[in-house]
């Protein structure tokens, strides 16, 4: 009993931190006109990075996990570098094959990858027979979103970059479970990852018009998105990689498009026909499905172990 309370917790933090990053795409239609997607997704990883980074910090967590060696040094930037890139080709998705096909393809496929790179570097946590049917169901459900959406006009580029920026959120999903589940302590990766990506998205400040987060409702927009989106659901999302396989994680990540196509019709307006919404159920099961605690036995922290040793 104690077994499966510790896997549904776990589950509960990634679905809670995919809820949360379901609110971005509606948060962000309340910031002024002169707030670009690539402004916004820097403003939000820089500040919630930033703050990742301080909290890292605190009872020398952070300190504790870069002297583990060079490998885990490497592993961090590999993290940092993922991040970085996953912001950048999400919203050049998004500017060229729209917010729901960029979105639902990005999050879609990073289960299919999480999967793939597991197998590959031979994790213990592969995925099982439940995963893959939760998993076909999820995709099923939003392809069926995407249709609803009127795909046909995502371009091919908008979709390379949707799968550039899948890629990168599975490489960096399994390079904190790889951290996590061998010892390191869950704020001290996500804040070394993110505190990284932070820093090699600095430049965008300079790029980009950053004037509109002086104003009222920008300062609201930035200060939601980095302190709840990216900092709080990045802790929580790494509190539950300790119980929760990194294959099932980015199954469960999938919440995010559905809680943002939700958002959308109650908030936005927005509209689906009977497909979308047969597909938001659809989804809802397969993530119930990937949710449901397992008999076996679960991914689970081994405090103590240094990455680096043989």
């Amino acid at each position: 009993m104690r077994q499966v309370s510790r896997s549904l917790g776990g589950a509960s933090y990634i679905l809670l931190a995919a809820s949360l990053w379901g609110t971005t795409a509606t948060a962000r239609t309340f910031a002024p006109a002169a707030a670009g997607p690539v402004a916004v997704g820097a403003a939000r990883v820089i500040g919630g990075g930033l703050l990742l980074l301080l909290v890292a910090l605190r009872g020398g967590a952070l300190r504790g996990l870069v002297t583990r060696g060079t490998r885990t040094r490497c592993l961090l930037a590999i993290g940092a570098a993922a991040a970085a890139t996953y912001q950048t080709a999400f919203f050049a998705a998004t500017a060229r094959a729209g917010v729901a096909v960029g979105t639902v393809v990005t999050i879609g496929a990073a289960p299919v990858f999480a999967g793939v790179l597991s197998m590959a570097t031979g994790r213990p946590s592969r995925p099982g027979a439940r995963w893959l049917a939760a998993t076909a169901a999820a995709v099923a459900g939003c392809a069926m979103l995407v249709i609803s959406g009127h795909a046909s006009g995502a371009n091919a580029a908008g979709v390379a970059f949707a799968l550039l920026a899948s890629f990168c959120y599975a490489v960096y999903a399994v390079t904190a479970s790889y951290l996590i589940t061998n010892g390191a302590e869950d704020r001290a990766v996500v804040g070394a990852i993110f505190g990284g990506a932070a820093v090699l998205l600095l430049s965008a400040l300079f790029t980009s018009p950053m004037g509109w987060v002086a104003t009222g409702p920008g300062l609201a927009v930035a200060t939601y998105l980095a302190v709840l989106t990216t900092a709080l659901a990045y802790l929580l999302y790494a509190r539950g990689l300790r119980t929760t396989a990194v294959t099932t994680a980015t199954t469960l990540g999938l919440a995010e498009p559905a809680v943002a196509a939700v958002l959308g019709l109650a908030v936005l307006g927005e509209h689906l026909t009977t497909t979308g919404l047969a597909g938001l159920g659809v989804l809802a099961i397969s993530l119930v499905i990937a949710a449901w605690p397992s008999p076996r036995t679960t991914t689970t922290v081994r405090p103590g172990r240094e990455l680096d040793q043989p």
